[in-house]
């Protein structure tokens, strides 16, 4: 993804769905000095499946959207607790996340 600066960072993680992969993108990302901000909006983020290879492309805003609405299932409920204790250690640092 790029940063609001236009330069392009990657991070390689392991998670078990496409939310949970940006999440943890984004948290090791964002505490990383060399990484400007990120855009909430229409920032693409790309996430490449190695096993078998897949890509996926999310908007920021729809990432955000799809995390602040409720959960349809417990299994869905559990995975928004998890992001946002993944996310929450990133609004500890005190970067602002606008953009």
């Amino acid at each position: 993804m790029k940063d609001l600066r236009e330069v392009e960072h990657s991070v390689e993680v392991t998670a078990e769905t496409l939310y949970e992969a940006i999440a943890t993108a984004l948290a090791a990302l964002q505490q990383d000095n060399w990484v400007g901000e990120i855009g909430q909006g229409f920032t693409m983020v790309t996430v490449v499946v190695q096993q078998p290879p897949v890509k996926h492309e999310v908007k920021m805003k729809d990432f955000v959207s799809w995390l602040g609405r409720q959960g349809r299932s417990p299994a869905e409920v559990i995975l928004k607790q998890k992001l946002e204790k993944i996310l929450g250690k990133v609004n500890n640092t005190g970067r602002d996340r606008k953009g």
